[in-house]
């Protein structure tokens, strides 16, 4: 490859992961639903995979093998790919939650649409589509959309055992499409202080988070990328049932997106279903249209592109 041609794919990979680690800021959005929009899911399973790899054979003292997967491994597509998530989750973390706490329901419609088009975009990644998928999928969808509405409050407690715990939790739910690792930390009650440790730089409550996500993403990377190479059309059809099931947090009435007001510092509901006066239905419905036309419209330019779905979804 060029140089040209690989500075080309770099600057890619880190606009990619810049979208994802937006989406991971928001409660509700899964950097793993942008990592299937954009045709990378399976490559980042396997360099998780990869990595968790590496990390294994040297605490095991196995320097030979280390060195052999180190040479091996995806270095230009992780490093500016994750590179891109942490500067999303620097820049963003403080603009995004404001945005959802000053306009809640107008972000939520966004986000709606962009989820509800990623349903449609999902689903055409798999090879066979046939009834008992469309069940699979409905029925997780169901499931998923029942548990959401079981989200508790803050923790007035939140030590870093506990943020290292949520850290493991919330790295499994970033890598599948439809749970949003930030809700999961809303979910556990510690969405502010990580939020907070991420805007103040709290490096103990940081390093507690970082730790349970590279503990959590070694445990969990192996599973999902097996069975998604094992069995992929199955797994498909349950992420397209955790993206339904995920819309109930991004239903945009009556509070928008589940966040934490920073002032009043206490949970806003997310997960109610209610419907809106006319005056206010206009904004979070003209951003939903907006958002799932953008999604739809660049699914179809890389459709358009060639190749079967199984080849689209990098399997």
């Amino acid at each position: 490859m060029s140089v040209a041609s690989r500075a080309n794919e770099t600057v890619r990979h880190a606009a990619r992961g810049v979208l994802m680690g937006a989406a991971d800021v928001v409660p509700g959005v899964s950097g793993g639903t942008v990592a299937l929009l954009l045709g990378i899911y399976s490559r980042l399973i396997d360099t998780v995979r990869a990595g968790a790899g590496v990390a294994g054979t040297l605490l095991r003292g196995n320097w030979r093998d280390a060195w052999d997967r180190l040479r091996s491994f995806d270095w230009w597509f992780a490093v500016p790919l994750v590179a891109g998530i942490v500067v999303a989750v620097a820049a963003l973390a403080s603009v995004i939650d404001e945005l959802l706490v000053d306009e809640p329901e107008a972000m939520a419609g966004l986000f709606f649409g962009l989820v509800a088009a990623s349903v449609v975009v999902a689903w055409k990644l798999v090879e066979k589509p046939n009834a008992g998928l469309a069940v699979v999928a409905l029925a997780v969808g169901g499931l998923f959309f029942w548990l959401l509405g079981l989200q508790s409050g803050p923790v007035a407690d939140q030590t870093e055992i506990a943020l290292f715990g949520s850290g493991i939790v919330a790295v499994c739910a970033m890598l599948l499409p439809g749970i949003s690792g930030s809700f999961i930390l809303l979910m556990l009650g510690v969405y502010p202080a990580a939020i907070a440790a991420v805007d103040d730089w709290v490096w103990s409550d940081l390093a507690a988070l970082a730790a349970g996500a590279v503990l959590g993403l070694a445990l969990f990377s192996n599973l999902i990328g097996r069975v998604l190479h094992r069995w992929p059309d199955p797994t498909l059809a349950v992420m397209v049932g955790l993206l339904l099931g995920s819309l109930r947090v991004l239903w945009p009435w009556p509070a928008g997106v589940g966040v934490i007001s920073r002032h009043e510092e206490e949970t806003i509901d997310g997960t109610g279903l209610g419907w809106a006066p006319a005056a206010d239905l206009w904004l979070p419905a003209l951003l939903a249209v907006a958002a799932a036309s953008l999604v739809l419209v660049l699914s179809a330019m890389t459709a358009g592109q060639g190749g079967s779905a199984r080849s689209r979804r990098g399997l």
